[in-house]
């Protein structure tokens, strides 16, 4: 599977409905947050309105999804 090209709004979009919460944003980068057990995975997203391949495919394996389970959340 190819990934997509996307906006920071949109995979933030995303991210929410896989349980993550927007807790702060700094300029153009919003941080998210999930809580998994005992720990805590915290990612940062641009809001750019299209995101460099590296960049997504290094926010969806910080997330411990894979790009079938992120492509679900649509």
């Amino acid at each position: 599977m190819k990934l997509p090209l996307i906006s920071g709004i949109k995979v933030i979009k995303r991210l929410k409905r896989a349980g993550f919460i927007a807790t702060r944003q700094k300029g153009s980068h919003v941080r998210l947050e999930k809580y998994v057990g005992n720990k805590t995975i915290k990612i940062t997203v641009p809001l750019h309105s299209e995101l460099k391949k590296g960049t997504l495919s290094r926010i969806i394996k910080d997330a411990g999804l894979t790009l079938e389970e992120f492509e679900e959340s649509k």
